[in-house]
């Protein structure tokens, strides 16, 4: 697959309230499952008031809507099963959701209502064949854990990827790139742009402007005439422009982690090295744009069989470069594996602490000091000079390495996070 700028998914639970209310009242012994007959969630079962807040497939084959009078749905299909909805239940399966998405595929998370998010999956991309397969592991592992379905649009910017999810459901997942916008979005009726609302596709229709092809190919300058900003806006979403940036809820760090859900089990302890690296780069990177320094490191390991084992270390001295951070993630790494295949490697640091604030030194920071030169005997001063020897005298300073680390990321902000990595320790790979 031809590297990308960014890999964004959106990902949307498919009828979350009738699905949560579903695996609930199935939990407590119902023998009908909402999701396979004619039903709503929505107002008061007695009064039979207020508005549909979500509905089965079978019930939309009656025409009813979200968002219509209960009364209108009741009209349409007379035996139609209706149940309250439950927020505190719904808030706690989307919390569990989220938690899910960010400890076993990427903290880099944006949760934009209770039941949809995008996630920046830029970073972790390489852990898979493609952003396709890993976004069906992520459609699997929501189901096999919570019962429930998702769909999963996958692209470059976050409006696409809100659209792809849009696409056919129950439980897809659905690429709309910027090369395929043509043949998947703009046939579509304006309507089904994100951000086109009733009032704006009526007007837009009789303006001429029925699909979205037809408002990416209008005049921006016309639509910014009738429609303001918001014309603008909607040209641009048409277009598949999008420079908003996935923006993950920042939070007093306690800590920072970095996991993946690997494509397949690692077997051997140098693949597992190269992923400890790319994680504990990532970690860094995260402390170093927080300007933090790291006092604890802790790997994670789940197997196969979905145990889970983990273990810390304490840094000599705060540390927030990746080759510090990697070093002890594989030593601890190689003291925890037990040779069971590994389905998950997380690196988390903690005791974080400001770079600028002081810092106690270990003995291990101070520089080598020379070693003693015994006297020169007349015959050792008629001899060529010995050739240096390369030891541990020789190896870089921490000065040079927080430079070499400095010159890396400068490299990767211009020319993308893959094109340099240092070698994972031990293996062959070149930085």
């Amino acid at each position: 697959m031809p590297e990308r700028e960014r890999i964004i998914f959106h990902i949307d639970v498919n009828s979350a309230y009738l699905s949560w209310t579903a695996l609930e009242q199935l939990k407590n012994g119902s023998s009908t499952d909402l999701r396979t007959v004619p039903s709503i969630i929505g107002g008061d079962e007695k009064s039979r008031h207020g508005v549909v807040l979500a509905k089965s497939i079978p019930a939309k084959k009656y025409g009813i809507q979200t968002g219509e009078p209960v009364a209108a749905a009741l009209r349409k299909c007379p035996g139609l099963v209706m149940a309250s909805p439950d927020h505190r239940l719904y808030r706690e399966y989307s919390r569990a959701m989220i938690r899910l998405l960010t400890e076993e595929f990427s903290p880099e998370l944006e949760q934009v209502s209770i039941d949809e998010c995008y996630m920046d999956f830029t970073s972790q991309a390489r852990f898979y064949a493609s952003p396709e397969e890993a976004a069906g592991r992520i459609r699997d592992r929501i189901f096999a854990r919570f019962g429930f379905t998702v769909n999963v649009g996958i692209s470059t910017v976050k409006v696409l990827a809100k659209m792809a999810s849009d696409f056919e459901k129950p439980g897809k997942v659905h690429t709309l790139y910027p090369e395929e916008i043509e043949a998947k979005m703009w046939p579509l009726p304006v309507s089904e742009l994100f951000m086109v609302g009733g009032r704006s596709a009526s007007k837009l229709k009789s303006l001429g402007v029925l699909t979205i092809g037809d408002l990416a190919r209008s005049d921006p300058a016309f639509l910014n005439a009738h429609f303001k900003s918001h014309g603008t806006l909607m040209w641009e979403y048409a277009n598949g422009i999008d420079p908003s940036p996935v923006v993950t809820k920042r939070q007093e760090a306690k800590g920072v982690g970095n996991s993946t859900t690997l494509s397949e089990d690692v077997t051997e302890a140098g693949r597992a090295h190269e992923i400890l690296l790319e994680l504990s780069e990532s970690v860094s990177r995260r402390l170093k744009k927080a300007g933090q320094l790291a006092g604890t490191v802790t790997v994670e390991i789940k197997y196969y069989d979905f145990t889970k084992s983990s273990h810390q270390t304490q840094a000599l001295s705060p540390v927030n470069s990746a080759g510090d951070i990697c070093r002890l993630a594989c030593s601890l790494f190689d003291e925890l594996w037990d040779g069971r295949p590994v389905r998950l490697l997380g690196v988390r640091s903690s005791k974080l602490t400001a770079e600028g604030e002081p810092v106690q030194l270990s003995i291990f920071d101070l520089p080598e000091p020379p070693p003693a030169e015994a006297p020169a005997s007349p015959a050792a001063l008629s001899k060529k000079p010995a050739q240096k020897r390369e030891d541990a005298s020789t190896a870089p300073s921490p000065e040079k390495l927080k430079k070499l680390d400095a010159a890396m990321e400068a490299i990767r902000r211009r020319y993308g996070e893959n094109a340099i990595h240092k070698g994972a320790p031990g293996s062959s790979r070149g930085s």
